[in-house]
């Protein structure tokens, strides 16, 4: 019996060595933030209005968005939809607006320049909530 299982040992031994363990990357990877190689930075960010905010003033606050593509060069890209899934998993939230930078520290320039700031105070006072998701497009 020893013969025979020493045997299997080796056989398994072999194909071990013989075996390439190739790595597969996940799309959850809370470890891995860095930027990688013709990446972008997306910059997704979901809105949810108060039950009192007018289509005016939700108008305005799209429009200030919208502009600050113009107003801040380190947005590569600005887009904006309003939600209409028919899963009703939305929580509220109706308006999004998806950002592209090209690095980290643009992104992070983007975060306290004054115009963001002015936009900010723009959309306080009729917002309820906010959703913000940061990724590198893989």
């Amino acid at each position: 019996m020893k013969i025979p299982l020493l045997g299997l040992a080796l056989v398994l031994g072999f194909l071990l060595l013989r075996t390439e363990i190739i790595p597969v990357k996940r799309h959850i990877d809370t470890a891995d933030t860095t930027q990688e190689k013709d990446s972008l930075l997306r910059h997704v960010v979901l809105f949810k209005f108060k039950a009192g905010a007018s289509a005016d003033e939700i108008a305005e606050v799209r429009k200030a968005f919208v502009d600050l593509k113009s107003k801040i060069p380190q947005i590569v890209n600005l887009e904006w939809g309003i939600n209409n899934s028919p899963e009703g998993l939305d929580k509220g939230f109706t308006h999004c607006f998806f950002l592209t930078f090209k690095s980290e520290e643009d992104r992070d320039l983007y975060l306290p320049h004054p115009d963001h700031k002015a936009f900010g105070n723009l959309l306080g006072p009729i917002l309820e909530d906010v959703l913000v998701v940061d990724y590198w497009a893989d």
